[in-house]
């Protein structure tokens, strides 16, 4: 009798460890992102592959794109728009890698917060272990033009999404990528939010972020976009005008550096970008210089966001000199 009580007790337990690795509980306790009650550090890359000549992301890459996150060490990727496609969350789990997954404001009606259809997608993959975290909107603050002027009913829709999501999946916390530090509006007016995603370009040092989070509130943050372009233009800084990757190179380094010394608030990063996005900026069949965003003034070296120069890779997945320093940074840090 006592050898099938032991026999019981360890398929128990293989039972219980099998199920926390096919379904993971993420939660959040403090300032941590907890996956399963241990500590998760978002080691990670914005992701959005769009092929050369066209204009809609694509997945035909994605294995090799999967092979090279893996030797970098890439642990999450952030997703802009939700992938209706169980086989791609597949093969994403397969190798090691979890998704932060955005929902967009106005999307037509397809899975989008304004048609409430994102909610369908919530319960279509809630129990995917690729999923970390839920995201709505990036860097929607930026844009009260889209809410009829008002940037607080952007505010509203965000919180009482949040609040619907957190009704219909315990098991997922819910996030935003908010354009730089949240004012005291965006806070008060958005307490669903579990985790405060930042899209922040301070430069080659965003250290000045966390402890203005720490000042604001006590909720895990992370940085949702971060990095820099590997296009001068204008010498500066020591760096050539022109393609340069020793700048974007030497940003990244040091921005990657300031991050993880700070894991007391920060809970990791997504760099922008894992490739370099030919679509953005003129003609999608060739690598166009230009190219705008929201706040970029930041951007080192030269304070320009070149918009297709942004990958850690370029658009023929050869490695630039940053893909190293993410690798050798990532690599070097636990979980």
């Amino acid at each position: 009798m006592k050898n099938y009580i032991v026999l019981f007790v360890m398929l128990f337990a293989f039972a219980s460890c099998k199920n926390e690795a096919q379904n993971p509980v993420v939660s959040v306790s403090e300032r941590q992102i907890l996956v399963n009650g241990s500590p998760y550090l978002i080691k990670g890359i914005c992701y959005h592959p769009v092929p050369k000549g066209g204009d809609k992301r694509d997945f035909s890459t994605l294995a090799q794109d999967l092979d090279l996150m893996v030797e970098a060490g890439i642990n999450t990727i952030r997703i802009y728009a939700p992938i209706d496609d169980k086989a791609v969350l597949d093969d994403i789990h397969a190798a090691g890698i979890k998704i932060i997954l955005g929902f967009g404001y106005n999307q037509k009606g397809k899975f989008d917060i304004l048609s409430g259809t994102y909610i369908d997608y919530v319960n279509k993959y809630k129990n995917h272990p690729s999923i970390l975290m839920w995201e709505l909107g990036n860097e929607y603050n930026y844009h009260p033009e889209w809410f009829r002027g008002d940037i607080k009913n952007w505010y509203i829709a965000m919180n009482d999404a949040a609040d619907r999501i957190h009704k219909n999946d315990s098991k997922h916390p819910v996030t935003t990528a908010h354009g730089e530090l949240p004012d005291a509006l965006a806070l008060s007016m958005s307490p669903n939010i579990d985790v405060w995603g930042m899209n922040v370009y301070r430069w080659d040092d965003p250290s000045t972020i966390f402890s203005q989070w720490e000042a604001v509130s006590d909720k895990p943050m992370y940085l949702s976009e971060a990095g820099s372009d590997s296009y001068m233009t204008i010498s500066k800084a020591g760096f050539e005008k022109g393609i340069n990757e020793k700048a974007q190179a030497a940003a990244n380094k040091n921005i990657l550096d300031k991050i993880f010394e700070n894991q007391d608030v920060c809970s990791g990063v997504t760099m922008f970008s894992f490739t370099d996005g030919w679509w953005k900026a003129g003609n999608p069949d060739k690598q166009d210089i230009g190219g705008w965003a929201p706040n970029s003034s930041g951007v080192p070296y030269d304070g320009a966001p070149n918009e297709e120069f942004w990958g850690i890779v370029d658009i023929e997945r050869n490695k630039k000199e940053t893909f190293s320093v993410v690798k050798n940074k990532y690599n070097q840090l636990k979980n």
